[in-house]
């Protein structure tokens, strides 16, 4: 008896084991769009190109799995030729930081052993976020603010009760929360995605929203239960150890809001043909709330937003269109404008800053008035 017992505590000993080594497996998921978005494709062995899964240059963020040790070099050529950089476990939302853009041809991991130059490293991945949520008083993300990372069964003990008007939702790609007009979790309610919803207006919420709570990772939710998409913001902070440039500000451009209308911008589905290859310019950049908008800007109507909206329209098709000439239908995600009356007195939406970093030209929208200067990194990203 003590025998057979012995026996199955070894044999539960090895199915821990490896479900352990299942969990701490080495592997890279590469996605086609920024922040973890589009189509995506995963591997555990090297990939010496692209071309034959489908997937030369599109890659523009990437996750990295497994143990503290583990490593992935992700190359421009392929073959693990041309030039090439180490990742270390975490989630990359946009290769541009480190150049490579649009760029990866190959990827492998890196032998356990192998010794790594330290300026072969790509900058470490930003922090796991915790998910929370953001609300704000005001579309736009504008007044006063109630922020939780746990459930709220009625907000009106925050003061905040069919008050929000605007929400952030934070963290990995995978978390969720759903948010209701009722106290309780109870009434309408709609799931939210990570990523900003400039007016709550979109999912028939705006100044309705009572509770919200997160949503467990394995629950199986309904696509009618989802709110329209949320605008992907990308990040924007200062990578570790990552130099910081000044780059001069050539033109600054106030967006106002006229008196008696308010607008916003919304995203939604098209169904369009892919023909020829499409690229809007890489120059316009993505945002951080508080500091740099981007086309998640949610305000601003008169003879300025013509041009505002124009931007923002040209921003989300070019994130999903342009990446092969392959003539077939697509579904990709617009911007568009609504305006509704509203007594506000007329003041500054965003300013749209027009800079140059090395010859180049870079536009970014901003929430308050630039200085001479722009703060970016080497790519003439701005960081904030």
């Amino acid at each position: 008896m003590v025998h057979l017992m012995n026996k199955i505590l070894k044999m539960a000993m090895a199915l821990g084991g490896l479900a352990m080594a299942a969990q701490a497996v080495a592997q890279v998921t590469f996605y086609e769009n920024d922040s973890f978005q589009g189509r995506s494709f995963t591997s555990q062995r090297p990939v010496n190109n692209f071309e034959q899964i489908g997937f030369n240059d599109r890659a523009s963020s990437v996750v990295v799995q497994g143990t503290r040790s583990t490593r992935w070099e992700v190359c421009e050529d392929r073959r693990f030729s041309g030039r090439c950089v180490v990742l270390r476990p975490g989630q990359y939302p946009s290769l541009s930081a480190m150049g490579l853009n649009d760029r990866v041809s190959s990827a492998r991991a890196v032998d356990r052993n192998a010794r790594v130059a330290d300026d072969r490293y790509a900058p470490a991945p930003p922090p796991v976020q915790v998910s929370q949520l953001v609300f704000y008083e005001d579309e736009g993300f504008r007044g006063r603010t109630f922020t939780t990372d746990a459930a709220v069964a009625n907000m009106r003990r925050s003061g905040f009760s069919d008050r929000a008007s605007s929400v952030v939702v934070r963290g990995n790609r995978t978390d969720r929360w759903e948010v209701c007009e009722d106290r309780r979790f109870s009434g309408r309610c709609v799931v939210l995605r990570p990523g900003q919803y400039p007016s709550l207006s979109a999912m028939g919420l705006n100044d309705r929203v009572s509770s919200a709570r997160a949503v467990a990772r394995n629950v199986q939710v309904a696509d009618e239960r989802y709110a329209p998409l949320p605008v992907i913001a990308r990040d924007y902070s200062r990578r570790k150890n990552e130099r910081l440039y000044q780059a001069e500000v050539t033109s600054v451009r106030a967006v106002v809001e006229e008196t008696g209308q308010r607008c916003w911008v919304e995203r939604e589905q098209a169904v369009q043909e892919r023909g020829s290859s499409v690229n809007v310019p890489g120059a316009l950049l993505g945002a951080v709330i508080g500091g740099i908008l981007g086309h998640q800007v949610g305000g601003g109507t008169g003879k300025d937003i013509a041009t505002g909206v124009g931007v923002v329209a040209g921003a989300a098709v070019g994130s999903q269109v342009g990446r092969n000439g392959d003539a077939q239908q697509v579904v990709t995600q617009q911007n568009v404008q609504r305006c509704r009356q509203t007594g506000a007195q007329a003041r500054p939406a965003y300013w749209d800053v027009t800079y140059d970093f090395r010859g180049q030209e870079y536009r970014v929208q901003m929430t308050q008035p630039p200085g001479n200067t722009v703060t970016v990194n080497a790519q003439g990203e701005p960081r904030a």
